[in-house]
């Protein structure tokens, strides 16, 4: 009986010694926080890295020196190149003057009665041969076509001239004659001097006829081979113009200025008579581009005009042309030729004209001598005109690249140090190339600002603060 009460016993305090065990276990677990940072190693006032290398006790609980942890960005060098941020592309701000513009559309045009260039039939006749290929560039003088002359006008008129010639030769020869003879009492002085005025008369009817042929298209070098070989000119030939007299090219002696043949409206054997069209020769040399304003823009528009007739800087004309969606090309330096006098009725629009100088692109020679052209601008190119209408002095101007938008919100990036720090302006002005960031001291001259991808800072500023994605998510180290 003994030896059963002493097991009992031996039982009770074994069980009561595991339920204090358990009580003292979950004790110190629900009490670990309190008394388990006293078992941890002591770090260094400066912070000590980890494992990974980071430093967390100097960026626990506080921003960086000098800038906000939140509207901050580091950048690598990768990703500097990557969104074009270069020596040229972080600039220090300055003040400058600011040229508010009105965009217009507009399209290349040719200049009326200069581009275009008719050549036609100078008498009727049939085409013998066709010189020339349509889109090939030839110089004043080129000849384009021979034709067989059948018009009965410049017939006669070359019968005309030819016996006109031989009149002037009979009289030439009398009169030598009679000028080498002894004049005193075999023949009269009198006689001679008939002679002499027939010549006059025969002169001024060569002279006439010669006229004659040259207003029905003949050259003087084929009149004078009439007058050489005393024979009928059978064809004609048909050669591009000289350039006019008051033309700047042709007072330029070292231009080399070329036509290009637009359009052949005849083969071989084709029958023309006079007048008729046998070729269209273009000049693209100069061109307009004609602009297309709304009607309450024509007081600006005529503003501008003024200012740059009275010579003021800045006011010039920026023309743009759409490059196959690889961006836009500029031709600065323009001006307004004139502004027209009419108001379409149906687009209620007004056109204005601005001169446009052109520049050959490409210059291909054949084999066969033949040249071939490529010029930079051509009519009917859609082209972007800004006009200068107002000027703003002391302003922060600013690529359009280099702010971004973040609903209501406007920042541009200030490089500070090794990163960038978000700064919200306000935008006065924005148009297609540039904004005008008010000067209320948000921004100071001297401050360094990316001036390009400031869209792609923005998305990285958001994916830091919202976590973002794990770059490593998926790769193998």
């Amino acid at each position: 009986m003994t030896s059963v009460n002493s097991a009992k016993n031996r039982l009770t305090q074994t069980s009561i010694t595991v339920v204090w065990l358990c009580l003292l276990a979950v004790t110190i677990v629900s009490t670990r926080s309190y008394w388990l940072p006293l078992f941890d190693e002591p770090k260094s006032a400066s912070g000590e890295e980890d494992a990974n290398g980071h430093d967390d006790g100097g960026h626990e609980g506080h921003d960086h020196a000098g800038h906000d942890e939140a509207s901050s960005l580091h950048l690598s060098k990768q990703a500097r190149r990557n969104i074009g941020l270069t020596a040229d592309t972080l600039q220090p701000i300055k003040l400058g003057l600011f040229t508010r513009t009105l965009n217009v559309p507009a399209r290349v045009v040719e200049l009326p009665g200069r581009t275009q260039v008719q050549v036609a039939s100078p008498m009727t006749g049939v085409v013998s041969s066709v010189h020339v290929l349509q889109g090939e560039a030839v110089e004043p003088g080129t000849l384009l076509f021979k034709v067989r002359l059948t018009h009965e006008d410049l017939v006669q008129a070359q019968t005309a001239f030819l016996t006109t010639l031989g009149e002037l030769d009979v009289e030439d020869r009398e009169i030598a004659r009679l000028t080498g003879l002894d004049s005193s009492g075999v023949i009269a002085g009198k006689r001679l001097l008939e002679r002499q005025y027939s010549k006059q008369k025969l002169e001024a009817v060569f002279n006439a006829t010669r006229e004659s042929l040259l207003l029905h298209g003949l050259s003087d070098e084929q009149i004078d081979s009439i007058i050489r070989d005393r024979r009928l000119l059978r064809e004609l030939e048909v050669r591009a113009p000289a350039l006019p007299s008051h033309s700047s090219v042709a007072q330029t002696a070292k231009t080399l200025h070329l036509f290009m043949v637009q359009k052949i409206n005849l083969n071989t054997g084709s029958m023309v008579r006079a007048g008729d069209p046998m070729a269209i020769l273009a000049d693209f040399d100069k061109l307009y581009v004609e602009g297309r304003a709304f009607e309450h823009d024509a007081v600006e528009i005529t503003h501008a005009s003024k200012m740059q007739a009275a010579g003021e800087s800045g006011w010039d004309i920026t023309a743009m042309l759409e490059n196959n969606g690889r961006g836009l090309k500029t031709v600065e330096g323009l001006k307004i030729v004139y502004i027209d006098n009419e108001i379409e009725s149906d687009s209620r629009a007004q056109r204005f004209f601005v001169h446009l100088p052109n520049q050959v692109v490409q210059n291909t020679l054949t084999p066969e001598g033949r040249r071939f052209l490529a010029w930079r601008f051509k009519p009917g190119q859609r082209m972007q005109l800004r006009v200068p209408v107002e000027q703003w002095s002391d302003r922060i101007v600013l690529p359009v690249e280099a702010v971004a938008q973040e609903g209501a919100e406007t920042f541009v990036f200030l490089e500070n140090g090794d990163h960038f720090d978000q700064k919200p302006v306000h935008v006065e002005y924005r148009d297609q190339l540039w904004v005008v960031i008010a000067n209320d001291g948000s921004l100071f001259p001297g401050d360094v600002v990316a001036l390009t991808g400031a869209h792609q800072m923005q998305v990285a500023l958001k994916n830091k603060a919202g976590g973002g994605v794990d770059p490593h998510a998926g790769h193998n180290h």
